[in-house]
Formats: C-alpha cells, sequence, structure tokens
C-alpha cells in the first residue's frame, strides 16, 4: 500500500503540528473570542481544498468516494483566564490568558488528521471537522447546535479528545454511558442585618448563617444521597460586605454541583434549596438560592464506543475500554446528546509540566501526543467509512 504520507512527508508534518501548536499557544483566547485561532484554522484548512464554514466556530468538510455517512471529529479552541507560570520558549504573550487545558493540542491533532485524510482520501463517506469555541463555559457546543452544525450537515456520529495529565502517554480510555459529570453553577444570598463587630446580638450578621451554610451544604453528599452516586458540592466563593469592625448583612455564596445523573442532579438543588430554607428560618434571615445547569452529562453510545477501542487498538495505542467515569464536566455533552457519540480521554503523560492537573498554570500539553492523536482519529475514520486497513496513516 502507498502510504498516505511519506516518510519525509510525515516527519514535515509533525514538525509543522509542533509549530503550530506552539503558535496557539503563544496567542491564547477565551471564550467566543477565538478569532485570530479561528483564522489560523480556516486558513489550515482551506489550503487543503476542505470546504469551509465559519460562524461560531470553525466546520472543515472533507468528502471521498459515495458513501452516505457523515463523521464529525471535534476539538475545542478556547483558553482559560490564568497568567501562565511556565519556563518554555513559546509562553503566552496575552497576559492573563493561557492554554491550561490543552486546547493547542486538541486543536493541532485534528488539523493534522484533516491533512492526512485529505491528502489520501482513504475513506468513503463525509468527515466533519468541528473546532468548537468556549467549551470552558459550557457555551460553546450549543452556540454550534443552535447554529445547525449537526443538521446542517447531517451529522451521523461524533467523537471527541480530550488530554489526561497522570496518565501514560497515548493510552486511549473511554466507557459506555456516563463519563463526564454534570455541572450546575449555584448562587445562595444572604440578606441579614448588620451591625458594629461588638454587639452582634443587636442584628442577625450573616457571615455566621453563611458559615453553618457552607458545613450544612456537605450533608447532601454525606446522607442525603447514596454512597457511591458521585456527587460533588463545593462552595467556591464567600463574598459579604462586612469590613474589620462591621458585621455583613449581606452574604453570597457561589459554587456548582457535580452530578453523573439527571436525578441525581435535580435531588441535590432540592436539597440544597431545604437546606438553605431552614437555615434562613432558623436565623429569621432571607435567602435565595439560584441554579444554572450549562454543563450536562456526558453520554457515551455503544458503538461509537466500540469503534474508538478498535481504533486505538489499530493505532497500536493502550487502550482501556471501561473506564471509571471522570468528575469534570465536559460540553461535547451537548454534541452526544442530540446524536450519537463517544468522548475520550488520551494520556498526556506522568510527569513534569505534562502531568500537571488540567488548569494548572505551569501545565503543557504533550507534543508526542500531536502524531499520536492524529493517527487515531485517522484510524476511526478508516473504521467508521471503511478504508484500506492494511498500512500506517502516515504518522
Amino acid at each position: 500500500m502507498t502510504l498516505p504520507i511519506d516518510t519525509a512527508q510525515s516527519i514535515d508534518l509533525v514538525q509543522r503540528m509542533i509549530a503550530i501548536r506552539h503558535d496557539l499557544h503563544r496567542y491564547p483566547e477565551l471564550g467566543f473570542q477565538e478569532d485570530r485561532t479561528k483564522a489560523t484554522v480556516a486558513a489550515f484548512l482551506r489550503n487543503l481544498g476542505i470546504e469551509v464554514h465559519e460562524g461560531v466556530g470553525v466546520v472543515g468538510v472533507l468528502k471521498a468516494g459515495t458513501g452516505g455517512r457523515v463523521i464529525g471529529l471535534r476539538a475545542d479552541m478556547d483558553a482559560l483566564p490564568i497568567r501562565e507560570t511556565s519556563t518554555h520558549n513559546y509562553m503566552s504573550t496575552n497576559a492573563g490568558v493561557m492554554h491550561a487545558c490543552g486546547h493547542d493540542g486538541h486543536t493541532t491533532m485534528l488539523l493534522a488528521a484533516a491533512e492526512i485524510l485529505a491528502r489520501s482520501g482513504d475513506f468513503d463517506g463525509t468527515v466533519v471537522f468541528i473546532f468548537q469555541p468556549n467549551e470552558e463555559h459550557g457555551l460553546g457546543a450549543q452556540a454550534m447546535i443552535e447554529e445547525g452544525v449537526l443538521g446542517r450537515f447531517a451529522i451521523d456520529e461524533v467523537y471527541g479528545i480530550h488530554n489526561l495529565p497522570g496518565a501514560p502517554v497515548g493510552q486511549v480510555s473511554t466507557r459506555v454511558g456516563q463519563i463526564c459529570a454534570s455541572e450546575t453553577l449555584f448562587e445562595i444570598k444572604i440578606d441579614g442585618q448588620g451591625g458594629h463587630a461588638s454587639m452582634p446580638h443587636v442584628g442577625v450578621d450573616t457571615i455566621t448563617v453563611g458559615s453553618e451554610l457552607v458545613l450544612a451544604l456537605q450533608t447532601i453528599v454525606a446522607r442525603k444521597l447514596p454512597p457511591g452516586a458521585g456527587v460533588v458540592v463545593s462552595v467556591t466563593e464567600f463574598l459579604t460586605d462586612g469590613q474589620r469592625n462591621v458585621l455583613p448583612g449581606h452574604t453570597t455564596l457561589k459554587g456548582d454541583i457535580r452530578a453523573r445523573t439527571p436525578a441525581d442532579r435535580q435531588a441535590a438543588i432540592g436539597f440544597m434549596q431545604q437546606i438553605v430554607d431552614g437555615v434562613a428560618a432558623t436565623h429569621k434571615v432571607s435567602a435565595t438560592v439560584a441554579c444554572k445547569t450549562e454543563f450536562i452529562e456526558a453520554i457515551n453510545a455503544p458503538g461509537p464506543v466500540d469503534a474508538v477501542v478498535r481504533a486505538g487498538k489499530a493505532a497500536g495505542l493502550d487502550v482501556i475500554p471501561d473506564r471509571p467515569p471522570m468528575s469534570f464536566s465536559e460540553d461535547f455533552a451537548h454534541f452526544s446528546a442530540a446524536v450519537p457519540g463517544c468522548f475520550l480521554l488520551l494520556g498526556n503523560g506522568e510527569a513534569g509540566a505534562h502531568g500537571r492537573p488540567l488548569h494548572a498554570s505551569d501545565y503543557d500539553f504533550n507534543d508526542a501526543l500531536l502524531s499520536v492523536g492524529a493517527r487515531f482519529w485517522v484510524e476511526l475514520i478508516r473504521d467508521r467509512l471503511g478504508g484500506d486497513k492494511s498500512g500506517s496513516p502516515g504518522l
């Protein structure tokens, strides 16, 4: 078989992909502000002769043969509002913004796969490359769906990759069913009576009420839901109008709830309301609860999971087909709720910056994954849309 890309072309592609990844890392952009990133992606795809559609994100459409099946491959593009503390020579030049989650790598891997598939044409059907904005706030996938990405291109199945620090380089892990938790943001506002710090009995200071709520909310997980439910309730902000000698009359608690099922999510919200109402009544203050779910539970379909397992093995990678569910959230969930799909994790490495937690200020995507991820994407398209499986995908 003639390889889709010969050895010299493979080396050149890897070098160019590293350069692109480093360029994206130097110029990170926050959600719905990915203008430079989108322009880079669109130009790369057009240079390959791939049909390009620009909207809130970038969509590339590549057809080969006469097959009618359409497979969507998704990569996220946005960065985070974090000041980078790395020491490599491609640090962020955008103060207070960095690619601390590896979306620069996800984007580059999919661009590499697009080039291999465009050059080889080794499939029968249509590949839709989905470059999504604003994954971090859970708004980008839904925005693309509302824009019509799934219906307009008649996507039959959709797949997404996220790197996983701490796992061996290139290890593929996924599961059938729920793989990522939902995230529900909550805001609790408490209104009491502030006053002088020397006379707390005169009013009802809300810092005491808020402190009681922080502890009481943990009984949702510890006592109100079954052990092993996987629900997490975290208070992440405690805001008051108090001063050094002024007891606060107003306090706001903010945080999030992670859940593995819609039923547990709704139960946790209900218990939170009960607890807040009870504590507020005890202290004779006013308290309100507002909840908003932007990330729903990510659910993998059996067929696509089977395809991911086969593709991982065909690419020569270590595959874990039934990993435990993750507690973090992913807005890929909106795609896989609309059409059958599979979200998978790809090991980023166990040491150094590659093993740092996601969202750490010194995290870095592993360049060794660029060729691994591209090879996996190509094998997945061969599995879903046919193609010659007897040779290397060219990386």
